[in-house]
């Protein structure tokens, strides 16, 4: 049974190191395993445990396989489902940050090619159809090399990633890099109570009150932060959580819909489409061609 887990502010992590491509990997427990952010992109290899994956206001379900890319002050975690389990090794890591490529570039134009991937980093970003051995493969080499060699092995995965069409976005919320900590705590503790209360009736005015500001405030502060209306900001939160419901169980639509936070299946039916241009029937079968696929690829 997956414990209910309390995710507060997340911690912000100071990195201090010369190298452009850094690893590191952790197993389970351990003192990684905390709701936090930093300033570096992290390329995350799973290779044991299951249980749930926190990425901004994202909440999904991880296996050994995953591989997700999360941005610079994206806060993350991932929860183990067995907490008991004690585990040498559950995750590979690969950190490099923004500075490095972007004035690397400036020198090297190629390393341009995975600029708009680390844009879409700011959402986090989960790849799909990588075989699972060529990961591990490449992750141990980084682990077991060392300055310009790592740089050599880390490149050509990095490039196969920013070519890839197969991924998803993550967080509907985006932390802007130029962005100050006192807003970017303020945006983190509305994230994080969404994210924990979404089955919940929310109202904009509880949430106004935990950060400190009046209803009119606060509506002119999220929008400009997030660039959604905070309501619209709900909405995607609890379609996000019924995307994977509707991908990883056999529950009814109407199950779904209340279980998320919706009131009326009309109303969920709708937003649904605004957001994913389809029904949640479609995108139930759509998911279920894909994950068909993929296992027979």
């Amino acid at each position: 049974m997956l414990n209910t887990v309390k995710r507060i502010t997340p911690e912000y992590e100071i990195v201090e190191d010369n190298e452009t491509i850094r690893y590191l990997e952790h197993g389970h427990p351990s003192d990684l395993i905390r709701w936090h952010a930093h300033d570096d992109y992290e390329l995350h290899f799973i290779v044991a445990t299951s249980g749930k994956v926190f990425v901004g206001d994202y909440i999904g379900n991880y296996a050994p396989g995953q591989l997700i890319l999360t941005g610079p002050r994206l806060p993350h975690n991932w929860i183990c489902q067995n907490d008991q389990e004690d585990i040498p090794l559950r995750d590979m890591v690969i950190r490099f940050d923004h500075e490095s490529f972007s004035n690397g570039m400036k020198i090297i134009p190629e390393l341009a090619e995975i600029l708009p991937m680390l844009a879409r980093a700011k959402s986090g970003i989960e790849f799909f159809d990588l075989n699972h051995q060529y990961l591990a493969d490449i992750f141990q080499k980084v682990r077991d090399s060392s300055g310009l060699s790592r740089l050599i092995i880390s490149l050509p995965l990095l490039q196969k990633l920013a070519q890839s069409r197969s991924y998803r976005l993550l967080s509907t919320v985006q932390i802007d890099l130029k962005s100050n900590e006192t807003l970017q705590r303020k945006i983190n503790t509305v994230v994080d109570y969404v994210s924990q209360n979404y089955s919940q009736d929310i109202t904009l005015s509880s949430v106004a009150s935990l950060i400190g500001m009046s209803d009119s405030h606060f509506s002119r502060f999220f929008k400009k932060a997030t660039g959604n209306r905070f309501i619209e900001f709900v909405n995607r939160v609890r379609i996000s959580r019924a995307c994977s419901l509707l991908t990883e169980t056999d529950q009814q639509i109407a199950t779904i819909c209340f279980q998320v936070g919706f009131n009326n299946v009309a109303n969920f039916n709708r937003r649904f489409h605004e957001l994913k241009g389809v029904t949640p029937r479609d995108f139930r079968t759509q998911s279920n061609i894909h994950i068909e696929g993929t296992t027979a690829h």
